[in-house]
């Protein structure tokens, strides 16, 4: 159990918060001693606007624009395509619903409205720049993988909500999957699709939707249904929806459906059969780097000029993210710190099969003739969602930011230990049924020290899936970088640093989810106006965060 797990690392972490302790503040403020590493940089990161106004006339270039769909929030970014320099973008965060308990539901027309509002917003934002928005050249598109969808393609209507990667409540389907394989086998398709059966994957997703949703069984009978995940979603409603609408998705997104073989690259005849689902509802799988069609967008508006822009980029957030770290070479990986944790290797052109409960997926594939790779994946479903968690839940923080502070003002969580298993455990041990848990409690302990609890919670279970994925490949990482909202958090990623024994390392713009869409966009075939040759990738500054305890005394 992870509990028992983290207790066991955690005991001996919590001996040395003394030597922490002086530092937290530090971290906190941003005041601590340590210097960015010393790399060479084109400026990657936030323009000013008085730096986009002046220079904005003559030497942008292509610009390419990326729709970061995640979980919690929406994003549209602007890129320049010879710098990678962030330009502009907006954000707008995403209501979830929780019907019934362990359901997570989003409006999927809520989903796509937040998309016209950061593009409109990031338009006007970059017309006050001074930057011609008709040089955007191609969009690219990244959202939260697995996330489930149904509508009627006559309509255009959702037919239910948006069924949520993190929701629990086809655990009983799974159950009832796993009891009739032979042996009780969560890992019985895993030889086609590199995943264990489990509630976070979309087939069984769409298996309950097809099972109790009225409107979605008739719509299937009909032969009116379309499925996808967010990604498919927003393509075909970005493309025209109802009116010539382009249903697709791409290989990093389909290998998380389990309806995917994973090496034939498409939708497999005996997986669809062993769910019991019509292929005719799938999207067309296409490579995450090339053109799927054109933006559609209403005239009157300031976003209006973004139609007749091609949309040819797509990929999962996670492998989005991977390419963002230019995660291009065997062997280099990334966590991404979001809603959940999701630590990715890339392993190359083949893909490698776990033994220590990592899953294999499809890292990227970019271009219709190039080939695909592949990428271990250590997945962990509760993360930023933790500090939400605390905030609407609880009720003893009233923004992220004051975690931190409050995780500071300790410097440990006196024995205090937190297991965050909302939807269960997903990495390394897929069980479904695990709850949360906080032990170790005195009457000593107090909202600070829970919240130091929280961030070991992240740190812990992304040492456990390092452990795992180094057992997997047989060569341990030397430094681990580092992406997502929740690395804002210097105590965090020097917990991160002093738990992984090993250094951590995060670029100055934190973007890189968004940033890896947009080169898959700009580098498709048609667009071409970002080279991902190594020579011309640019160079990123970053900041390293150092162990600061000595390994040999935490085992």
């Amino acid at each position: 159990m992870i509990g028992a797990a983290a207790s066991s690392e955690a005991v001996s972490h919590t001996c040395l918060c003394e030597l922490k302790r002086s530092k937290c503040q530090q971290l906190a403020t941003g005041s601590g001693k340590r210097k960015p590493a010393t790399v060479h940089c084109k400026d990657t990161g936030h323009m000013n606007s008085r730096m986009a106004a002046s220079s904005s006339r003559v030497m942008l270039g292509p610009l390419v624009a990326a729709i970061d769909q995640g979980t919690s929030s929406t994003r549209f970014l602007v890129f320049n395509a010879k710098t990678a320099e962030l330009l502009s973008h907006h954000q707008v965060e995403i209501n979830q619903s929780f019907p019934k308990e362990g359901w997570v539901e989003e409006d999927p027309k809520e989903i796509l409205q937040s998309v016209y509002e950061c593009m409109e917003r990031t338009c006007e934002k970059l017309t006050q720049l001074n930057v011609d928005i008709s040089n955007i050249k191609a969009i690219g598109v990244t959202n939260q993988r697995e996330t489930t969808l149904v509508w009627d393609k006559e309509t255009g209507e959702p037919l239910y909500n948006a069924i949520v990667w993190l929701d629990l409540r086809t655990q009983s389907t799974v159950e009832r999957l796993i009891n009739k394989t032979p042996g009780r086998n969560k890992n019985h398709l895993k030889h086609k699709t590199g995943l264990p059966i489990s509630t976070y994957f979309s087939a069984v997703k769409l298996r309950w939707l097809m099972d109790n949703v009225d409107e979605v069984a008739e719509a299937v009978l009909t032969h009116r249904a379309m499925f996808g995940t967010v990604d498919s979603w927003l393509i075909w409603c970005l493309t025209g929806g109802k009116s010539g609408g382009v249903h697709c998705t791409d290989v990093t997104n389909a290998s998380r459906t389990m309806l995917f073989n994973i090496h034939t690259l498409d939708w497999d005849p005996e997986l669809c059969k062993y769910f019991d689902i019509p292929m005719e509802i799938l999207p067309k799988v296409r490579s995450s780097s090339e053109i799927y069609g054109l933006m559609k967008i209403c005239s009157s508006l300031k976003s209006g000029c973004l139609s007749g822009i091609p949309i040819s980029g797509c990929l999962g957030d996670q492998s989005a993210a991977l390419v963002g770290q230019m995660c291009f070479q065997e062997g280099q990986a990334k966590n991404t710190y979001g809603t959940g944790c999701f630590l990715l290797r890339n392993t190359g052109a083949k893909p490698v099969m776990s033994e220590h409960g990592l899953l294999t997926t499809v890292a990227y594939k970019l271009g219709r003739d190039k080939p695909a790779c592949y990428a271990l994946e250590g997945s962990v479903a509760i993360a930023g969602a933790v500090v939400r968690w605390l905030k609407d839940n609880l009720g003893i923080i009233q923004t992220s930011t004051e975690l931190e502070k409050l995780a500071a003002s300790v410097g440990t969580s006196y024995g205090c230990y937190f297991v965050p298993a909302f939807s269960g455990l997903y990495a390394p041990y897929w069980e479904p049924s695990a709850r949360g848990i906080i032990c170790g409690l005195t009457q000593f302990t107090n909202k600070s020290h829970l919240a130091f609890a929280a961030l070991e919670a992240v740190c812990f279970q992304t040492r456990e899936i390092l452990d795992a994925m180094n057992q997997d490949s047989g060569i341990p990482l030397t430094q681990l970088q580092v992406d997502g909202g929740m690395t804002s958090n210097r105590l965090l990623m020097q917990l991160q640093a002093d738990i992984l024994c090993i250094p951590v390392v995060k670029p100055s713009m934190p973007e890189t989810t968004a940033l890896g869409a947009a080169m898959a966009a700009g580098a498709a075939e048609g667009v071409s106006v970002w080279s991902l040759r190594p020579e011309d990738l640019s160079e990123v500054t970053s900041e390293k965060f150092e162990p600061q305890i000595n390994p040999e005394g935490h085992k």
